[in-house]
């Protein structure tokens, strides 16, 4: 079928909860991938920060072939060698003692604040309340949704879960003001994500690890996007300095294949005994191959050390970019999850940006509606990285070209 008939079957058959560009992909290698008609486009999104070593990579394709060939799935009725194999890895690469298995980043969260609710309720019936950050992303789980901070994630969708409270991003100050010891966690982003490519800053992780002391809360970082390499770190609180009671992971951790995971320390996994908490396909041969290979290449220092150099001059190049036509403001963000804020005047317009580089065979994402999102393979080589801001570019260009009425 052509295109317009696969997308004719899919307005047919699919619910419409996606508003999709109109490109049907069929195949990707690298930093590439291809549509049904053989058009090329560079992908520089990753998948939303999903595919960390590009696409069809050798090692973890030969990792799925092999345990695909071996066991795909068991259930958590038995023990099972792929699963303890990669707990232990991240266990001995990390503060973690233990590890939860699930399918994605909304799970491991999920799990997190059960597990922080529990916790809470051994202290003190009172002690429930979760603090979290305006603006921030957890997954689409109710509860999830919930603890974002995002109405337009949580609108229609109410009576909401109670008793979590929103507070501004980096405002050590109000977080003080607001927990006490009914506090049962406080859950951070060390980069708000969706909420515009925003890091913390030191102070107010170092704070909040001290506030969480003080009232005997655990501290939670969502790392569903700033871990497995993408901040130049394996995790994104080893940059910081500043260590969690609990870390969610997934995207970057299966490479592409759906993996999440909850990690935590012994004594907060207590509070999960048998039957409280659980996944049929959480923790599965095949996502755990796959998680284990991605490891294994992503933690190899000059892995790492090479997502830093190659984000020094991904942001130069886009600090250009903005220079030159005036519609960018300089980059920010931690390793490989950049995000570029747009001028006041082009405030709300982000997407724009994105449908001109995909005329021009570029993908791009947003963070918001006025911030541009990069967030490319973890070893996307330098001939494609300058292929795609050549190509982004264009896309500016053509916009700055526009007529004044037509551009705003």
């Amino acid at each position: 079928m052509t295109s317009e008939e696969l997308i004719g079957v899919a307005k047919s058959h699919l619910i419409q909860n996606y508003k999709q560009q109109p490109v049907v992909l069929s195949r990707g290698k690298g930093v590439e991938l291809w549509d049904v008609g053989g058009r090329r486009f560079l992908d520089m999104t990753s998948g939303i920060a999903v595919c960390a070593l590009g696409h069809a990579h050798p090692g973890l394709t030969a990792a799925i072939a092999e345990q695909a060939g071996k066991l795909l799935h068991a259930s958590n009725l038995y023990f099972i060698e792929a699963q303890i194999v990669l707990a232990d890895l991240l266990a001995k690469k990390s503060f973690a003692e233990r590890v939860f298995f699930c399918n994605s980043g909304g799970e491991a969260n999920e799990a997190a604040f059960k597990l922080a609710r529990r916790f809470g309720n051994t202290q003190n019936p009172e002690k429930n309340e979760i603090i979290s950050f305006f603006n921030g992303f957890h997954g689409r789980t109710l509860f999830t949704v919930s603890v974002g901070g995002q109405e337009k994630y949580t609108k229609g969708f109410e009576p909401l879960p109670g008793n979590i409270t929103h507070l501004p991003y980096n405002d050590l100050e109000t977080l003080e003001a607001h927990i006490s010891d009914k506090t049962c966690a406080v859950v951070v982003e060390p980069v708000q994500g969706e909420g515009g490519i925003l890091p913390a800053t030191q102070e107010f992780l170092e704070g909040a690890r001290r506030l969480c002391d003080k009232h005997n809360a655990l501290l939670i970082f969502d790392e569903v996007q700033t871990g497995m390499g993408r901040s130049g770190r394996l995790f994104a609180y080893m940059g910081y300095g500043v260590t969690p009671d609990v870390l969610t992971s997934a995207k970057g951790l299966g490479g592409g294949f759906p993996i999440g995971a909850m990690l935590t320390t012994k004594k907060y996994a207590e509070v999960l005994p048998f039957g409280t908490h659980g996944s049929t396909y959480g923790g599965n041969p095949l996502g755990c191959a796959v998680a284990e290979a991605v490891i294994d290449i992503v933690n190899d220092p000059a892995v790492l050390a090479g997502v830093n150099q190659r984000a020094e001059r991904l942001r130069r190049g886009l600090d250009e970019i903005g220079k030159r036509y005036g519609i960018l403001e300089p980059a920010r963000g931690i390793g490989l999850l950049i995000g570029v804020p747009l001028v006041p005047a082009w405030k709300g317009r982000a997407k724009e940006i994105v449908n001109a580089g995909l005329r021009h065979g570029v993908w791009t994402l947003v963070a918001g509606p006025d911030v541009l999102r990069v967030a490319p393979s973890l070893i996307i080589s330098e001939a494609d990285m300058a292929e795609g801001l050549k190509r982004l570019d264009a896309a500016v260009a053509e916009l700055a070209a526009m007529p004044k009425a037509a551009n705003g």
